[in-house]
């Protein structure tokens, strides 16, 4: 099944660019799926497991920066056109 989920990060801190640039890279570093960002949030497609463990993975790794705030809605469907 495809998916379509819109992200976003916030991470609850003074310095935040940078983490944020750190998750998108992240995220945009696996093939299985498919990442577009834009000024407020990063859209993730691709396969409902794929894009999952993903997003399991890399916000896992987010929340070694104290107060990180996510934002996530999800569809089962393929929103990319």
């Amino acid at each position: 099944m495809k998916v379509s989920v819109e992200i976003s990060y916030y991470p609850l801190q003074p310095e935040f660019v940078t983490p944020i640039l750190d998750f998108i890279k992240r995220v945009k570093s696996h093939s299985e799926i498919e990442a577009v960002t834009n000024s407020m949030s990063t859209r993730v497609f691709g396969e409902y497991r794929h894009v999952m463990n993903v997003l399991t993975l890399e916000i896992e790794k987010s929340f070694e920066v104290p107060h990180s705030v996510f934002v996530m809605k999800v569809i089962n469907a393929d929103l990319k056109d």
